[in-house]
């Protein structure tokens, strides 16, 4: 190594060396200010080169041209805690070089600490990862481990839900939070809510997520008898661009229902409530199969099974479906998985070998435990599915009992029943909300009837459920 030199090297050679190795050792921690549009300074700490050590000077190694550096922009929340807002601050990320960025004075001076997500304009301004930054406004809801209240942002004025979990100093803090703080961060989609910021002490662990007013089942319960069909058609499309979404990033949510599914003013649906969502990795695990409410859990779950995939969250998305046309739940069980089954057979037929290839081979399923039923059509149980072109034969692709057999996201949103909605739809980004394409809204609702869907929303409770 050019650090060492033999004892019998000349004085003015050794000279040199030590020369070289203080110059290498300033090099590594050379900090080039750069000042931009806005009053800024960057300061980009570069990977310094050792290859050239048999000359006096050094070059930077593998440092990426201005012209190749990507500039990451937010395209729809000013609201990040991982991010300053735009208009403060310029970020430049490389592979090779690390950039932070602070106010500082035209000099050229290190400011004399750096502070993340700190108010560019005083020490005293409210900065994000703080719990007084937020101001409580009431409380929407309580659960098991966390209490979920509706807030008000002293960064930027915006509304927030802050779902405040509670730690036990022998417990520490619920998995549940941490998965779905860890899931969340790395999920940004205009129909996926939006976790703005996490703030961590010693009695609590707070999610700040962007504020969406009430969830499908408070609109359902709220327009009961079933929705306007061309509303379902939107809420069902941007549930799908949602998972579809998440599928491609081999997450499951694994728990569906019309309470996790967020309803903006405008008629924005968001998935919410990652709490029970697992990454899926390849080749899979297995996993609980105790996740998924009751009602909108699949029969292969329900029978045991711990071998599944991105098919669990398409059963539930089939109940959904037809909860908004019909106005009432699809497979309202009222006592325990044996009757949630019975319901399910009861309409689908009981499976056998030949059309559910290893059911009995499941943990669950003993053929002398259910009664043998044929399956029925859709409609005969569910008839306002007859009354919209191509909803029937969508919701039997959806509520298939052999896993393999469902349609998954992605090939739902291409499906006939979608046909007349703009073309434009199929290629937003993923940032892009539907509502931005010309001519789709929100229908009024003219239903009436009775309607039982659940009992909280997600924003408004902590989920009891424990399972991994």
């Amino acid at each position: 190594m050019c650090d060492l030199m033999p004892a019998t090297q000349p004085t003015e050679k050794m000279g040199k060396m030590k020369k070289l190795r203080r110059t290498l050792s300033e090099s590594f921690s050379r900090i080039a200010f750069k000042k931009d549009d806005n009053d800024f300074d960057e300061i980009c700490v570069t990977k310094m080169s050792t290859r050239n050590c048999q000359g006096m000077d050094s070059k930077p190694l593998d440092t990426i041209p201005e012209d190749k550096k990507v500039k990451v922009q937010r395209t729809q929340s000013n609201f990040d805690p991982f991010e300053k807002p735009a208009n403060q601050v310029k970020r430049v990320h490389s592979e090779n070089n690390a950039c932070i960025n602070f106010k500082g004075s035209s000099t050229g001076k290190e400011s004399p600490k750096l502070r993340r997500h700190s108010s560019p304009s005083s020490p005293t301004s409210p900065k994000f990862g703080k719990t007084d930054s937020y101001e409580k406004l009431e409380k929407l809801g309580e659960g098991s481990y966390a209490t979920v209240y509706k807030g008000k942002s002293k960064v930027n004025g915006k509304l927030v839900a802050l779902k405040v979990i509670r730690l036990q100093e022998e417990e520490g803090t619920p998995f549940t939070a941490i998965r779905e703080a860890s899931l969340l961060k790395g999920l940004k989609h205009s129909n996926i809510v939006l976790l703005h910021d996490i703030i961590h002490t010693k009695e609590t662990l707070t999610l700040v997520f962007e504020y969406v007013h009430t969830d499908l089942c408070q609109y359902m319960d709220k327009h009961p008898g079933g929705l306007n069909p061309d509303n379902v058609k939107l809420f069902l499309f941007q549930l799908l661009r949602g998972l579809s979404y998440t599928h491609q990033r081999y997450i499951l949510h694994r728990d569906l229902k019309p309470q996790n599914l967020l309803i903006s003013d405008t008629g924005e649906l968001k998935l919410a409530d990652f709490g029970l969502a697992r990454a899926k990795s390849v080749p899979s695990h297995t996993y609980s199969n105790e996740v998924v409410t009751l009602w909108y859990r699949p029969p292969d779950v329900l029978l045991g099974s711990t071998d599944y995939s991105t098919s669990l969250d398409m059963w539930g998305v089939g109940c959904i479906f037809v909860e908004m046309i019909q106005g009432i739940a699809a497979f309202p069980g009222m006592k325990d998985i044996q009757d949630q089954l019975e319901r399910i057979f009861l309409i689908l037929g009981t499976p056998t070998e030949d059309i559910w290839p290893g059911v009995h081979s499941l943990p669950h399923f003993k053929p002398e435990w259910f009664t043998q039923y044929s399956p029925k059509k859709l409609r005969q149980v569910w008839n306002k599915l007859g009354y919209v072109n191509h909803a029937e034969e969508l919701a039997t692709r959806f509520l298939q009992c052999f896993p393999k057999n469902r349609l998954s996201a992605l090939a739902a949103m291409n499906h006939e029943y979608f046909s007349d909605l703009p073309p434009r739809l199929w290629e937003l980004s993923d940032m892009s909300s539907v509502f931005t394409v010309h001519d789709v809204k929100l229908q009024p609702e003219t239903g009436d009837g009775i309607k039982v869907c659940g009992k909280t929303n997600s924003h408004s409770k902590g989920s009891s459920n424990n399972q991994h």
